[in-house]
Parts: structure tokens; sequence; C-alpha cells
């Protein structure tokens, strides 16, 4: 994701959440003047520490999501605009037609786009936790500071009185924040559960959607199985429409690519799944002790 959203968007800086030591290691090896590491250690608070231990891996990290750019913000005084943005994004194409988009928003969400046979599935929030952004003014971070508040109260996998994990909050934005600004371009936020509305081609070596330039795909329960080898996609999804092979093909090779410089710190962290597992596990007790 970092690589390809620097080479889509030179001037970025990215704030990275190190969810455990071996990763924050790993970046203070390869360190780079367009991405700070914060340890989780310096990030967590006395009140996300004690609601640690109640939930799962997964709660806590959706619980971790506007956590993080309030922490940036409070703590970088510097910054006008910032957008939180999930690990497992790949840009295609430049990302600045959505600022151009946003424009003077105080806030801007995605929706979930979910395809005509999904539509169920917007019961679990209409809006996506991928790209969220937040301007340093009185909306944003006023909107930023209560979806804070209510994720460190109540964020678990599961539906309760109109609440799902971190993203179900969101639904109510655009009708509480005048400066919610729903982004529109279709090539931001191509996923698993929206990309059998579009037609997806390649034209001059460029992936398009409906035509319009792929900026960004999300790759939902994506998961590397070992060198070389990758499970794309759950049936759920490939089975009601093709995967989209040529946004797939792309990502897996700038894996490929990428897992030669990791190698060089350990060689075994991509391919052995026994490692990870171990590693994964790992986590687990050191959060629950």
């Amino acid at each position: 994701m970092i690589a390809s959203l620097l080479k889509n968007c030179p001037e970025a800086h990215i704030y990275v959440l190190c969810m455990d030591d071996y990763v924050f290691e790993y970046f203070e090896k390869f360190p780079s003047a367009h991405i700070t590491t914060i340890s989780l250690s310096d990030f967590e608070t006395k009140d996300l520490l004690e609601l640690k231990n109640t939930r799962s891996v997964a709660e806590y990290c959706w619980t971790l999501s506007p956590c993080l750019p309030w922490y940036i913000l409070e703590n970088y005084d510097s910054i006008d605009l910032i957008t939180y943005l999930d690990a497992d994004l790949f840009f295609y194409s430049s990302v600045y037609s959505i600022f151009e988009e946003i424009n003077q928003g105080s806030i801007a969400i995605i929706e979930h786009r979910f395809t005509e046979e999904l539509l169920d599935r917007i019961v679990n929030g209409k809006f996506c936790v991928e790209w969220v952004s937040f301007r340093r003014d009185s909306e944003g971070m006023r909107c930023l500071a209560r979806w804070r508040n209510q994720c460190i109260e109540w964020c678990f996998y599961r539906l309760e009185n109109g609440k799902m994990g971190d993203q179900k909050y969101l639904d109510e934005w655009p009708d509480l924040y005048s400066g919610c600004h729903v982004i529109e371009n279709i090539g931001a936020g191509v996923a698993p559960w929206n990309y059998g509305n579009y037609e997806i081609s390649e034209k001059d070596g460029s992936i398009t959607v409906d035509g319009l330039p792929l900026i960004f795909y999300h790759f939902h329960q994506f998961q590397i199985v070992k060198k070389g080898k990758f499970d794309r996609i759950s049936k759920f999804y490939s089975e009601k429409w093709p995967v989209p092979e040529i946004i797939y093909s792309r990502y897996e090779d700038a894996l490929l690519a990428i897992s030669q410089k990791i190698e060089i710190y350990d060689s075994n962290f991509f391919y052995r799944k026994s490692y990870i597992e171990k590693l994964f596990n790992a986590m687990i007790k050191r959060w629950q002790s």
C-alpha cells in the first residue's frame, strides 16, 4: 500500500501505527523521509489499555481507526488534512482527483456501493472505513472526536442497536455534518463487494473502471498462502462475478517485488505460514496478558 501510494502521490507523508515491535523494528531498519512510525507503547492511552482485553484483535484494531488520526492531529500541528487508510489498499493511479473532489470539505467518506445482489449487507454500514478524511477545522475535529469516543465506548464485531464495529457510526455523518463529502469518483474504493457493478478493462497500460482510471482497490480477505501463491478472494464474491484478473495480478506482482526487500530483514516472514501463525498467536497472547 505504502509504495503504491507514494508512486501516485509523491508528496504524501504516511504515519504508520505499528501493532507490534516486529513491524516497528522493520521500519526502523528501512527508514524513509515519507514515513513516520508510531509504536503501540507510545500510542496507547489509559482508556485504550483498560478496554484492550475486552475486545478481539480485530475489534481492537477497529477501535484504533479513529484514534490514530486523532493522535496525529493532536501531536503534529502542521497537518491541516489527514486521511485514514486501510492497510490492504493498493493504488493504481493518481489520488489528486479525489482531493480535488473533496475540495474544502471537512470530512470525506466512501460508500460501499454494494452490487444489487449484496444490498442487504448495507445493514452493516453504508460507508466503508477504508478512506476517511478529516480537516483540522471545527466540524472535522468534532466529528473525529465523537467517532473516537464512540469506538472506545463500543466497537464489536456484531450488529447491535444500530452499531457495527467502527463503520456503522459513519451512516449518520452526511446528516450531522454539512461539511461531510461523500466521494463520488467510482475509481476510488473498488472492492470485492462492488466490482461486479463495473466494466473493468485495460487501456494503454492503465486499468479503467467504466472508462475512468482505477485509483485504488480494497483487497479484502486477500491472503498470502506461500511463496508465489495467493488466496485472492472469497468464493462468496468470485462465484457471483469473475475475479478482475488485471487488478489482482498487478497487486501480486507488487507483493512479490516488495517481498525481496522484506526478505533482507527476515527471509521467513512472507512465506512460512507456521511462522506467521506463531507471530500472530504471540501477539494475541501478549494482548491478553
